[in-house]
């Protein structure tokens, strides 16, 4: 049933699960992104992260039901040790600093340092400046962190998680690049099967993240109306 809409259907075929990790200095905003995305939710009381945590949205691309697994977790340093099994299986990052705290992008690079030391070379990362809401207080100049996403070869979105500007376009361009990349992954490795007489369809299983799904799971639809 690969035509779902984004109905109601908590039985509905998961096709592809998509391990997206959010990553950047404490206080940027990552758990308010993830709330306004996952949730549509935002909170002016929002604690700090402790240790590791996750959320996921139920959505779909190209006709394909995808589930978006994002982790979330502390930027404070005493918790980085959770580094590698927080990479690990990830396909996709939303590095995030605050455009009213230069220190947050000064660190860009340093995280991106880690994220590719860790993580698959061919991750999709965005480069997220957030807090766009608070213009006047702005420390980080839309050039700066342009050049920095052109010369890293990152996508880039600035976003307000307490306005939902941009949030939703911001995890979408993501999660849709990295779709286009593993269905791409996965046409090659069909033709290759059906050129070596082999009739299975093979569907880029290495995407997959096994075995770290909680239950009971909230699904959320991306086109539901209530």
């Amino acid at each position: 049933m690969s035509n779902y809409q984004g109905n109601h259907n908590y039985n509905q075929k998961i096709d592809y699960v998509l391990k997206v990790v959010l990553i950047g200095d404490s206080a940027v905003g990552k758990s308010q992104l993830l709330a306004r995305f996952a949730r549509n939710e935002f909170s002016l009381e929002s604690k700090a992260t402790i240790g590791v945590e996750f959320q996921t949205k139920t959505l779909v691309i190209d006709h394909k039901t995808v589930k978006a697994q994002i982790w979330d977790t502390a930027g404070q340093e005493r918790y980085r040790a959770v580094t590698s099994a927080y990479y690990r299986g990830a396909v996709g990052a939303m590095l995030v600093y605050d455009i009213t705290k230069r220190q947050t992008f000064d660190h860009v690079a340093k995280w991106l340092e880690e994220l590719r030391g860790h993580a698959d070379k061919n991750i999709v990362i965005m480069l997220v400046g957030n807090k766009s809401d608070l213009g006047s207080l702005r420390a980080v100049p839309t050039e700066d962190a342009k050049e920095f996403a052109e010369r890293e070869n990152l996508f880039f979105m600035e976003t307000s998680a307490l306005e939902a500007i941009n949030v939703e376009s911001a995890f979408l361009t993501v999660l849709t690049e990295i779709y286009r990349i593993i269905s791409k992954k996965a046409l090659v490795a069909n033709e290759e099967a059906a050129a070596a007489g082999s009739s299975s369809l093979l569907k880029g299983t290495n995407i997959l993240v096994p075995g770290q799904e909680p239950e009971p799971e909230r699904r959320i639809s991306c086109c539901s109306s209530s």
